[in-house]
Protein backbone atom coordinates (compact mmCIF):
# COMPACT_ATOMS: atom_id res chain seq x y z
CA UNK A 1 0.00 0.00 0.00
CA UNK A 2 1.58 3.28 -1.16
CA UNK A 3 -0.76 6.10 -0.12
CA UNK A 4 -1.02 9.35 -2.07
CA UNK A 5 -1.28 12.84 -0.49
CA UNK A 6 -4.09 13.39 1.99
CA UNK A 7 -7.48 14.87 1.14
CA UNK A 8 -8.55 18.13 2.76
CA UNK A 9 -12.05 18.58 1.29
CA UNK A 10 -14.01 16.49 3.81
CA UNK A 11 -17.11 17.76 5.62
CA UNK A 12 -17.28 18.04 9.39
CA UNK A 13 -17.88 14.75 11.22
CA UNK A 14 -21.58 14.29 11.89
CA UNK A 15 -22.23 15.15 15.58
CA UNK A 16 -24.63 12.22 15.90
CA UNK A 17 -21.85 9.81 14.88
CA UNK A 18 -19.43 11.38 17.35
CA UNK A 19 -21.98 10.98 20.13
CA UNK A 20 -22.64 7.35 19.21
CA UNK A 21 -18.92 6.50 19.20
CA UNK A 22 -18.44 8.18 22.60
CA UNK A 23 -21.46 6.33 24.03
CA UNK A 24 -20.20 3.01 22.68
CA UNK A 25 -16.67 3.52 24.02
CA UNK A 26 -18.04 4.30 27.49
CA UNK A 27 -20.01 1.06 27.84
CA UNK A 28 -18.85 -1.58 30.32
CA UNK A 29 -18.53 -4.09 27.46
CA UNK A 30 -16.11 -1.92 25.51
CA UNK A 31 -14.08 -1.01 28.59
CA UNK A 32 -13.73 -4.73 29.31
CA UNK A 33 -12.79 -5.28 25.66
CA UNK A 34 -10.03 -2.69 25.79
CA UNK A 35 -8.62 -4.33 28.94
CA UNK A 36 -8.80 -7.75 27.28
CA UNK A 37 -6.78 -6.51 24.30
CA UNK A 38 -4.07 -5.09 26.55
CA UNK A 39 -3.79 -8.38 28.45
CA UNK A 40 -3.33 -10.59 25.36
CA UNK A 41 -0.43 -8.96 23.49
CA UNK A 42 1.79 -12.02 24.06
CA UNK A 43 -0.78 -14.20 22.27
CA UNK A 44 -1.00 -11.76 19.37
CA UNK A 45 2.79 -11.77 18.95
CA UNK A 46 2.85 -15.56 18.98
CA UNK A 47 0.21 -15.72 16.24
CA UNK A 48 2.07 -13.15 14.17
CA UNK A 49 5.34 -15.10 14.30
CA UNK A 50 3.66 -18.44 13.62
CA UNK A 51 1.90 -17.13 10.53
CA UNK A 52 4.94 -15.31 9.16
CA UNK A 53 6.88 -18.59 9.18
CA UNK A 54 4.39 -20.14 6.72
CA UNK A 55 5.20 -19.33 3.04
CA UNK A 56 2.31 -17.65 1.20
CA UNK A 57 3.36 -16.36 -2.23
CA UNK A 58 0.50 -15.36 -4.56
CA UNK A 59 -1.33 -18.44 -5.91
CA UNK A 60 0.25 -20.66 -3.19
CA UNK A 61 -1.37 -19.52 0.04
CA UNK A 62 -3.01 -22.84 0.99
CA UNK A 63 -0.77 -23.69 3.97
CA UNK A 64 -1.33 -20.29 5.54
CA UNK A 65 -5.05 -20.49 4.79
CA UNK A 66 -5.27 -23.83 6.62
CA UNK A 67 -3.46 -22.31 9.62
CA UNK A 68 -5.87 -19.37 9.72
CA UNK A 69 -8.95 -21.57 9.37
CA UNK A 70 -7.73 -23.59 12.37
CA UNK A 71 -7.34 -20.37 14.39
CA UNK A 72 -10.83 -19.22 13.38
CA UNK A 73 -12.35 -22.49 14.60
CA UNK A 74 -10.33 -22.48 17.82
CA UNK A 75 -11.49 -19.01 18.83
CA UNK A 76 -15.12 -19.90 18.16
CA UNK A 77 -16.14 -18.29 14.88
CA UNK A 78 -19.07 -19.90 13.09
CA UNK A 79 -19.38 -21.25 9.55
CA UNK A 80 -15.59 -21.33 9.04
CA UNK A 81 -14.66 -22.27 5.50
CA UNK A 82 -11.99 -22.01 2.82
CA UNK A 83 -13.62 -21.04 -0.47
CA UNK A 84 -12.81 -22.02 -4.05
CA UNK A 85 -9.89 -19.59 -4.46
CA UNK A 86 -8.43 -20.03 -0.98
CA UNK A 87 -10.05 -17.25 1.05
CA UNK A 88 -10.69 -18.10 4.72
CA UNK A 89 -14.02 -16.95 6.15
CA UNK A 90 -15.67 -17.07 9.55
CA UNK A 91 -18.81 -15.39 10.93
CA UNK A 92 -19.83 -14.02 14.31
CA UNK A 93 -23.51 -13.20 14.79
CA UNK A 94 -26.78 -14.16 13.21
CA UNK A 95 -26.89 -15.98 9.88
CA UNK A 96 -26.56 -13.93 6.72
CA UNK A 97 -29.43 -14.16 4.26
CA UNK A 98 -29.07 -13.31 0.61
CA UNK A 99 -31.41 -10.55 -0.54
CA UNK A 100 -31.47 -8.18 -3.52
CA UNK A 101 -28.64 -5.68 -3.75
CA UNK A 102 -29.16 -2.01 -3.00
CA UNK A 103 -27.21 1.18 -3.29
CA UNK A 104 -25.28 1.94 -0.11
CA UNK A 105 -23.49 4.91 -1.69
CA UNK A 106 -25.98 7.49 -0.39
CA UNK A 107 -26.13 8.11 3.34
CA UNK A 108 -29.03 9.97 4.88
CA UNK A 109 -28.63 11.84 8.15
CA UNK A 110 -30.51 9.13 10.06
CA UNK A 111 -28.51 6.27 8.56
CA UNK A 112 -25.23 7.81 9.71
CA UNK A 113 -25.90 6.90 13.33
CA UNK A 114 -27.11 3.30 13.76
CA UNK A 115 -27.85 0.53 11.26
CA UNK A 116 -31.06 -1.40 11.74
CA UNK A 117 -32.64 -4.53 10.30
CA UNK A 118 -33.43 -2.70 7.07
CA UNK A 119 -29.92 -1.29 6.58
CA UNK A 120 -29.22 -1.37 2.88
CA UNK A 121 -32.42 -3.36 2.29
CA UNK A 122 -30.55 -6.63 2.30
CA UNK A 123 -26.98 -5.64 3.10
CA UNK A 124 -26.76 -6.98 6.61
CA UNK A 125 -23.14 -7.62 7.56
CA UNK A 126 -19.86 -5.86 8.27
CA UNK A 127 -16.63 -7.48 7.06
CA UNK A 128 -13.15 -7.23 8.55
CA UNK A 129 -10.51 -8.56 6.17
CA UNK A 130 -6.74 -8.87 5.79
CA UNK A 131 -4.77 -10.38 2.93
CA UNK A 132 -2.75 -13.47 3.82
CA UNK A 133 -0.40 -13.55 0.81
CA UNK A 134 3.10 -12.05 0.61
CA UNK A 135 5.37 -10.89 -2.22
CA UNK A 136 8.08 -13.42 -1.38
CA UNK A 137 8.72 -16.57 -3.49
CA UNK A 138 8.10 -19.93 -1.83
CA UNK A 139 11.83 -20.61 -1.34
CA UNK A 140 12.49 -17.35 0.56
CA UNK A 141 14.18 -18.03 3.94
CA UNK A 142 11.63 -17.02 6.58
CA UNK A 143 13.94 -16.25 9.46
CA UNK A 144 11.35 -14.74 11.81
CA UNK A 145 12.79 -13.52 15.09
CA UNK A 146 11.89 -11.34 18.06
CA UNK A 147 13.85 -8.74 20.00
CA UNK A 148 11.75 -7.21 22.79
CA UNK A 149 8.74 -5.51 21.13
CA UNK A 150 10.18 -5.88 17.62
CA UNK A 151 9.67 -8.71 15.15
CA UNK A 152 11.94 -9.14 12.14
CA UNK A 153 11.51 -11.08 8.93
CA UNK A 154 9.69 -11.15 5.57
CA UNK A 155 5.98 -10.44 5.88
CA UNK A 156 5.86 -9.68 9.62
CA UNK A 157 4.25 -6.30 8.95
CA UNK A 158 2.75 -6.68 5.45
CA UNK A 159 0.52 -8.35 6.19
CA UNK A 160 1.37 -10.03 9.47
CA UNK A 161 0.18 -6.93 11.30
CA UNK A 162 -3.18 -6.89 9.49
CA UNK A 163 -3.97 -10.60 9.91
CA UNK A 164 -2.95 -10.54 13.57
CA UNK A 165 -5.19 -7.53 14.24
CA UNK A 166 -8.09 -9.33 12.57
CA UNK A 167 -7.48 -12.43 14.72
CA UNK A 168 -7.27 -10.27 17.85
CA UNK A 169 -10.64 -8.64 17.16
CA UNK A 170 -12.28 -11.96 16.26
CA UNK A 171 -10.93 -13.49 19.49
CA UNK A 172 -12.23 -10.60 21.53
CA UNK A 173 -15.79 -10.63 20.19
CA UNK A 174 -16.07 -14.39 20.74
CA UNK A 175 -14.34 -14.50 24.14
CA UNK A 176 -16.42 -11.66 25.61
CA UNK A 177 -19.53 -12.43 23.53
CA UNK A 178 -19.83 -8.81 22.49
CA UNK A 179 -23.25 -7.79 21.20
CA UNK A 180 -23.59 -6.26 17.74
CA UNK A 181 -26.59 -5.62 15.53
CA UNK A 182 -25.18 -6.80 12.21
CA UNK A 183 -23.18 -10.02 11.80
CA UNK A 184 -19.40 -9.71 11.49
CA UNK A 185 -17.64 -11.55 8.65
CA UNK A 186 -13.92 -12.16 9.13
CA UNK A 187 -11.97 -12.77 5.91
CA UNK A 188 -8.37 -13.79 5.34
CA UNK A 189 -8.16 -13.24 1.60
CA UNK A 190 -5.64 -14.36 -1.00
CA UNK A 191 -4.13 -12.61 -4.01
CA UNK A 192 -3.68 -8.99 -2.92
CA UNK A 193 -0.01 -8.66 -3.82
CA UNK A 194 1.44 -8.09 -7.30
CA UNK A 195 -0.04 -10.20 -10.05
CA UNK A 196 -2.48 -11.75 -7.59
CA UNK A 197 -4.51 -8.76 -8.83
CA UNK A 198 -6.97 -8.75 -5.88
CA UNK A 199 -8.32 -12.15 -6.93
CA UNK A 200 -9.43 -13.08 -3.41
CA UNK A 201 -11.52 -9.98 -2.89
CA UNK A 202 -12.85 -10.19 -6.45
CA UNK A 203 -14.14 -13.67 -5.65
CA UNK A 204 -15.80 -12.51 -2.41
CA UNK A 205 -17.70 -9.78 -4.22
CA UNK A 206 -18.72 -12.03 -7.09
CA UNK A 207 -20.20 -14.63 -4.71
CA UNK A 208 -23.92 -13.87 -4.15
CA UNK A 209 -23.91 -14.76 -0.46
CA UNK A 210 -21.31 -12.10 0.29
CA UNK A 211 -21.73 -9.46 -2.40
CA UNK A 212 -25.42 -9.11 -1.54
CA UNK A 213 -24.87 -9.05 2.22
CA UNK A 214 -21.77 -7.05 3.10
CA UNK A 215 -22.75 -3.45 3.76
CA UNK A 216 -19.41 -2.17 5.05
CA UNK A 217 -15.89 -3.48 4.44
CA UNK A 218 -12.99 -2.66 6.76
CA UNK A 219 -9.69 -3.80 5.21
CA UNK A 220 -6.57 -4.20 7.37
CA UNK A 221 -3.33 -3.73 5.46
CA UNK A 222 0.00 -3.45 7.24
CA UNK A 223 0.81 -1.57 10.43
CA UNK A 224 0.06 1.92 11.73
CA UNK A 225 -2.90 4.07 12.69
CA UNK A 226 -2.21 7.22 10.67
CA UNK A 227 -4.00 6.44 7.41
CA UNK A 228 -7.56 6.01 6.15
CA UNK A 229 -7.71 4.83 2.54
CA UNK A 230 -11.02 6.08 1.18
CA UNK A 231 -10.11 6.36 -2.51
CA UNK A 232 -9.23 3.33 -4.61
CA UNK A 233 -6.22 3.95 -6.80
CA UNK A 234 -6.85 1.99 -9.98
CA UNK A 235 -4.16 0.38 -12.08
CA UNK A 236 -3.84 -1.45 -15.35
CA UNK A 237 -0.75 -3.46 -16.15
CA UNK A 238 0.32 -4.86 -19.48
CA UNK A 239 3.08 -6.97 -20.94
CA UNK A 240 3.83 -5.92 -24.51
CA UNK A 241 5.53 -8.56 -26.67
CA UNK A 242 6.93 -7.76 -30.11
CA UNK A 243 8.10 -10.61 -32.37
CA UNK A 244 10.06 -10.51 -35.63
CA UNK A 245 12.13 -12.76 -37.91
CA UNK A 246 15.42 -12.07 -36.11
CA UNK A 247 18.77 -12.75 -37.71
CA UNK A 248 22.46 -11.87 -37.88
CA UNK A 249 23.36 -8.22 -37.41
CA UNK A 250 25.47 -8.25 -40.62
CA UNK A 251 23.96 -10.73 -43.04
CA UNK A 252 20.36 -10.01 -42.09
CA UNK A 253 20.70 -6.28 -41.72
CA UNK A 254 17.43 -4.62 -42.61
CA UNK A 255 15.17 -7.06 -40.77
CA UNK A 256 12.72 -5.29 -38.44
CA UNK A 257 14.04 -5.11 -34.90
CA UNK A 258 11.61 -5.71 -31.98
CA UNK A 259 13.80 -3.73 -29.57
CA UNK A 260 13.76 -0.76 -31.90
CA UNK A 261 9.97 -1.06 -32.17
CA UNK A 262 9.64 -0.96 -28.39
CA UNK A 263 12.01 2.01 -28.27
CA UNK A 264 9.96 3.92 -30.82
CA UNK A 265 6.74 3.11 -28.96
CA UNK A 266 8.18 4.22 -25.63
CA UNK A 267 9.36 7.49 -27.14
CA UNK A 268 5.85 8.27 -28.41
CA UNK A 269 3.96 6.95 -25.37
CA UNK A 270 6.19 8.81 -22.90
CA UNK A 271 5.08 12.11 -24.47
CA UNK A 272 1.42 11.43 -23.65
CA UNK A 273 0.05 14.25 -21.46
CA UNK A 274 -1.54 13.26 -18.14
CA UNK A 275 -3.71 15.37 -15.85
CA UNK A 276 -2.66 16.50 -12.39
CA UNK A 277 -6.24 16.03 -11.23
CA UNK A 278 -7.27 13.30 -11.20
CA UNK A 279 -3.64 12.28 -10.68
CA UNK A 280 -2.68 9.82 -13.41
CA UNK A 281 0.67 8.10 -13.95
CA UNK A 282 2.39 5.58 -16.19
CA UNK A 283 5.63 3.64 -15.97
CA UNK A 284 7.69 1.23 -18.07
CA UNK A 285 9.19 -0.95 -15.38
CA UNK A 286 10.73 -3.95 -17.18
CA UNK A 287 12.29 -4.42 -20.64
CA UNK A 288 13.59 -7.74 -21.91
CA UNK A 289 14.84 -9.03 -25.25
CA UNK A 290 17.74 -10.13 -27.43
CA UNK A 291 20.40 -12.82 -27.17
CA UNK A 292 23.67 -11.11 -28.14
CA UNK A 293 25.10 -7.84 -29.38
CA UNK A 294 25.44 -9.16 -32.93
CA UNK A 295 21.96 -10.65 -33.21
CA UNK A 296 18.76 -9.01 -34.36
CA UNK A 297 16.34 -10.17 -31.64
CA UNK A 298 13.42 -12.41 -32.48
CA UNK A 299 11.39 -10.90 -29.66
CA UNK A 300 11.38 -8.16 -27.05
CA UNK A 301 8.96 -7.29 -24.28
CA UNK A 302 8.17 -4.60 -21.76
CA UNK A 303 5.85 -4.26 -18.78
CA UNK A 304 3.77 -1.11 -18.41
CA UNK A 305 1.94 0.18 -15.34
CA UNK A 306 -0.90 2.75 -15.63
CA UNK A 307 -2.53 4.25 -12.52
CA UNK A 308 -5.33 6.71 -11.79
CA UNK A 309 -8.41 7.25 -9.65
CA UNK A 310 -10.26 7.75 -12.96
CA UNK A 311 -11.26 4.73 -15.02
CA UNK A 312 -11.63 7.01 -18.04
CA UNK A 313 -8.03 8.23 -17.74
CA UNK A 314 -6.71 4.68 -17.50
CA UNK A 315 -8.68 3.73 -20.61
CA UNK A 316 -7.33 6.77 -22.44
CA UNK A 317 -3.73 5.87 -21.57
CA UNK A 318 -4.25 2.27 -22.62
CA UNK A 319 -5.52 3.50 -25.98
CA UNK A 320 -2.51 5.82 -26.36
CA UNK A 321 -0.18 2.89 -25.60
CA UNK A 322 -1.79 0.78 -28.31
CA UNK A 323 -1.64 3.63 -30.83
CA UNK A 324 2.04 4.19 -30.04
CA UNK A 325 2.77 0.51 -30.60
CA UNK A 326 0.88 0.40 -33.90
CA UNK A 327 2.73 3.46 -35.11
CA UNK A 328 6.08 2.00 -34.04
CA UNK A 329 5.41 -1.26 -35.89
CA UNK A 330 4.48 0.66 -39.04
CA UNK A 331 7.53 2.94 -38.82
CA UNK A 332 10.01 0.11 -38.25
CA UNK A 333 8.45 -2.01 -40.98
CA UNK A 334 8.79 0.88 -43.42
CA UNK A 335 12.37 1.55 -42.26
CA UNK A 336 13.28 -2.12 -42.74
CA UNK A 337 11.98 -2.01 -46.32
CA UNK A 338 14.07 1.09 -47.03
CA UNK A 339 17.20 -0.51 -45.52
CA UNK A 340 16.84 -3.65 -47.60
CA UNK A 341 14.40 -3.01 -50.47
CA UNK A 342 15.27 -6.16 -52.43
CA UNK A 343 14.68 -8.66 -49.63
CA UNK A 344 11.21 -9.78 -48.68
CA UNK A 345 11.13 -10.86 -45.02
CA UNK A 346 8.44 -12.03 -42.61
CA UNK A 347 6.73 -9.18 -40.84
CA UNK A 348 6.43 -8.42 -37.15
CA UNK A 349 3.64 -9.01 -34.67
CA UNK A 350 2.74 -7.17 -31.51
CA UNK A 351 0.76 -8.59 -28.58
CA UNK A 352 -0.56 -6.64 -25.58
CA UNK A 353 -1.35 -8.95 -22.66
CA UNK A 354 -3.23 -7.63 -19.63
CA UNK A 355 -1.42 -8.79 -16.47
CA UNK A 356 -3.29 -6.65 -13.93
CA UNK A 357 -6.48 -4.64 -13.63
CA UNK A 358 -7.34 -2.98 -10.33
CA UNK A 359 -10.50 -0.89 -10.58
CA UNK A 360 -10.64 2.70 -9.35
CA UNK A 361 -13.28 4.19 -7.10
CA UNK A 362 -13.88 6.46 -4.15
CA UNK A 363 -16.26 6.96 -1.27
CA UNK A 364 -18.73 9.79 -1.32
CA UNK A 365 -17.62 12.32 1.29
CA UNK A 366 -20.79 11.72 3.32
CA UNK A 367 -20.35 7.94 3.47
CA UNK A 368 -21.27 6.55 6.86
CA UNK A 369 -18.08 4.46 7.13
CA UNK A 370 -15.96 7.59 6.65
CA UNK A 371 -17.86 9.50 9.33
CA UNK A 372 -17.45 6.55 11.71
CA UNK A 373 -13.69 6.07 11.32
CA UNK A 374 -13.06 9.80 11.60
CA UNK A 375 -15.24 9.99 14.73
CA UNK A 376 -13.33 7.05 16.22
CA UNK A 377 -10.01 8.78 15.51
CA UNK A 378 -11.27 11.98 17.10
CA UNK A 379 -12.42 10.08 20.18
CA UNK A 380 -9.06 8.30 20.53
CA UNK A 381 -7.07 11.49 19.81
CA UNK A 382 -5.52 9.67 16.86
CA UNK A 383 -4.22 11.74 13.95
CA UNK A 384 -5.00 10.06 10.63
CA UNK A 385 -5.18 11.34 7.07
CA UNK A 386 -7.66 10.31 4.41
CA UNK A 387 -5.72 9.15 1.37
CA UNK A 388 -5.88 7.08 -1.81
CA UNK A 389 -4.03 3.82 -2.40
CA UNK A 390 -4.36 0.45 -4.10
CA UNK A 391 -5.72 -2.12 -1.63
CA UNK A 392 -8.34 -4.85 -1.37
CA UNK A 393 -10.83 -2.03 -0.73
CA UNK A 394 -10.61 -1.23 -4.46
CA UNK A 395 -13.11 -3.99 -5.21
CA UNK A 396 -16.04 -2.98 -2.99
CA UNK A 397 -15.39 0.73 -3.64
CA UNK A 398 -15.49 0.18 -7.40
CA UNK A 399 -18.93 -1.44 -6.92
CA UNK A 400 -20.23 1.64 -5.13
CA UNK A 401 -20.06 0.00 -1.68
CA UNK A 402 -18.70 1.53 1.50
CA UNK A 403 -15.15 0.40 2.28
CA UNK A 404 -11.95 1.69 3.84
CA UNK A 405 -8.44 0.33 4.39
CA UNK A 406 -6.56 1.03 7.61
CA UNK A 407 -3.52 -0.35 9.43
CA UNK A 408 -3.46 -2.95 12.18
CA UNK A 409 -1.65 -0.74 14.70
CA UNK A 410 1.93 -0.76 15.88
CA UNK A 411 4.73 0.34 13.57
CA UNK A 412 6.33 -1.34 10.59
CA UNK A 413 8.97 -0.82 7.94
CA UNK A 414 11.02 -2.48 5.22
CA UNK A 415 7.92 -3.88 3.53
CA UNK A 416 8.62 -6.24 0.61
CA UNK A 417 12.26 -6.72 1.74
CA UNK A 418 14.06 -9.37 3.77
CA UNK A 419 14.71 -6.67 6.39
CA UNK A 420 11.01 -6.11 7.14
CA UNK A 421 10.15 -5.35 10.78
CA UNK A 422 7.19 -4.74 13.07
CA UNK A 423 7.09 -3.02 16.47
CA UNK A 424 4.10 -3.82 18.70
CA UNK A 425 4.31 -0.52 20.57
CA UNK A 426 1.08 1.22 19.61
CA UNK A 427 -0.75 -1.97 18.62
CA UNK A 428 -3.28 -1.46 21.42
CA UNK A 429 -4.36 1.89 19.94
CA UNK A 430 -4.80 0.26 16.54
CA UNK A 431 -6.92 -2.55 17.97
CA UNK A 432 -9.13 -0.12 19.91
CA UNK A 433 -9.57 1.84 16.70
CA UNK A 434 -10.60 -1.25 14.73
CA UNK A 435 -12.94 -2.52 17.44
CA UNK A 436 -14.75 0.80 17.87
CA UNK A 437 -15.10 1.22 14.11
CA UNK A 438 -16.43 -2.30 13.60
CA UNK A 439 -19.00 -2.11 16.38
CA UNK A 440 -20.12 1.42 15.47
CA UNK A 441 -20.78 0.18 11.93
CA UNK A 442 -22.52 -3.00 13.10
CA UNK A 443 -24.57 -1.26 15.80
CA UNK A 444 -25.13 -2.56 19.31
CA UNK A 445 -28.20 -4.61 18.51
CA UNK A 446 -30.19 -2.88 21.21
Amino acid sequence: MSPAPARHDLPEIAPAVQQEVARLAATAELRAGFNWLAAHEAQFTQWQMEMARIPAPPFAESARAAWLAERFRAIGLEDVRIDDVGNVLGVHGESIATEPRSNMGKSSASSLVQPNAATGRGRRAVSLSAHIDTVFPANTPLNIRQNAARLYGPGVSDNGAGVTAMLAIASLVTALRLRHGLPLVFIGNVGEEGEGDLRGMRHIFSTPRWKDSIAYSVVLDGAGTDTIVAEALGSRRFEVIVRGPGGHSWSDFGAPNPIVILSRAIDVFAATPVPAAPKTTFNIGVIRGGTSVNSIPESASMKVDIRSTSMAEMERLEQMLRLALNRAVEDETMAAELRSPTQRRPGVSCEVVAIGNRPAGELVTNARILHVIRAVDAHLDNAAQVQRASTDANIPMSLGLEAIAIGGGGMGGGAHTLQEWFDSNGRELGLKRILLTLLALAGTGE
